[in-house]
């Protein structure tokens, strides 16, 4: 059983990869400061990397929102069997919805109301949840949305176009496509510092649940290993849907904003690993994105998809504990109920896969129109004043010669 969980903690961790690898490059994608290909690839590279960086998420999880060990309530294999379960099954729906919702806050619902259901109430560290879950939810997205707003108004301004000749101010913005490079990478990089660790948590929970491993203790390299390089393949695989959405879907993204958006967004991760936060980076990059959009004079935040996608992050943790409560439920009953908790799991997933396959989205696809608006062009009023004039002398040259014909007919 243990065995089996492990197996399924890593799939998690690979639909996480390509569930949020959005967050670092649906931005560069769409305003062409990288090709879609290589930016997950660059973000599979990253993830990996940053998945060595820190364990302090995966304590938080191991050791803090589920009660565990010594004096705590045990919840078993088979719980936490369930409760991935419930996980993999709405990361995979969202995902065919292109919804960029919350798969650490999935994780968290499905272990919650797997927890509830086989150890009762008093398994869940309630103080835990919501100091370390439930305010990040709301406030960092919040914050975010605030940086990359007044980030992009610094861009816009401090090389905002001007009509004039003799202008001494930069001339073009499209210097802030190579800048995104670096900063996408930085999302990636902040990914991993705490996507990976849930999953490392989770391992973790289930060798101290099963007694391989000493209560209080953190994962073992192996652990971290193994989570590195299955959140690093599922980001390889893109999640194309996701990226559509990300990229082009909330607002017409520019390089400025697209940098802007970034910058904060790795801010705000970064901070939160270091804080033992179980963020959900895909709200803290969905916040980005609509402050950047606010952020740039003329730009149009879609506030539908903005509405659609906020409702996905308030149905993530509830609809993820139903159906982990669903499946704890049914696996009590022994290794029947697993084993029918597995193969109906496995049926679901193929469905969906194939259920996908009827409007495939790839790389070549999900970001159409890429920007190409990089450049900030000085208009010289002297010449554009000529231009007009000769226009005008040409229409009035046509319309002339077409009366004639008309009176010589």
């Amino acid at each position: 059983m243990v065995a089996l969980v492990i197996a399924l903690a890593l799939f998690f961790d690979f639909t996480n990869g390509f569930h949020d690898t959005a967050n670092a490059m649906a931005t560069p994608s769409a305003t062409g400061a990288i090709k879609p290909k290589n930016a997950v690839a660059l973000a599979a590279v990253l993830n990996l990397v940053g998945a060595f960086l820190s364990t302090e998420v995966a304590k938080t999880i191991s050791g803090g929102i589920i009660r565990e060990g010594e004096g705590g309530i045990q919840i078993t294999p088979v719980m936490i069997f369930a409760g991935l379960l419930g996980a993999v099954i709405w990361n995979l729906i969202t995902w065919l919805l292109g919804l960029p919702s919350s798969s650490s806050h999935a994780l968290f619902g499905g272990l919650i109301g797997a927890a509830v259901v086989g150890a009762g109430y008093g398994a869940v560290d309630y103080s835990v949840l919501m100091s370390k879950v439930i305010l990040p939810a709301f406030i960092a997205p919040a914050i975010a949305l605030s940086v990359a707003f007044l980030a992009t108004r610094l861009a816009y301004s401090i090389t905002r176009r001007h009509g004039q000749e003799g202008d001494k101010l930069p001339r073009r913005r499209g210097g802030f496509r190579y800048a995104q490079i670096f900063s996408s990478s930085l999302v990636a990089l902040a990914h991993g510092t705490n996507d990976a660790q849930k999953t490392m948590g989770v391992i973790t929970l289930v060798l101290i649940s099963g007694g391989f491993q000493a209560v209080g203790t953190g994962p073992v390299f192996w652990v971290v290993a193994a989570c590195a390089v299955a959140i690093a393949a599922g980001t390889y695989a893109g999640g194309w849907r996701i990226i559509r959405t990300m990229g082009t879907g909330l607002t017409d993204v520019k390089p400025a904003q697209g940098f802007a958006a970034e910058t904060s967004t790795a801010a705000a991760i970064l901070t939160s690993t270091q804080l033992g936060m179980a963020l959900s980076t895909t709200q803290v990059a969905s916040g980005s994105v609509i402050g950047s959009g606010l952020g740039r004079k003329g730009a149009e935040v879609r506030w539908g998809t903005a509405r659609r996608i906020a409702g996905g992050w308030l149905l993530t943790l509830p609809a993820a504990a139903v159906m982990g409560a669903a499946a704890a439920f049914t696996a009590s009953t022994g290794p029947v109920g697993v084993t029918i908790d597995g193969v109906l799991g496995l049926a679901i997933i193929l469905f969906i896969f194939l259920w996908s396959r009827r409007n495939r989205v790839g790389h070549d696809n999900a970001v159409s129109n890429i920007d190409n608006a990089g450049a900030a062009v000085r208009i010289n009023k002297r010449k554009a004043r000529s231009r007009g004039r000769a226009a005008a002398g040409r229409s009035a040259a046509t319309t002339t010669t077409t009366k004639a014909k008309e009176s010589s007919k």
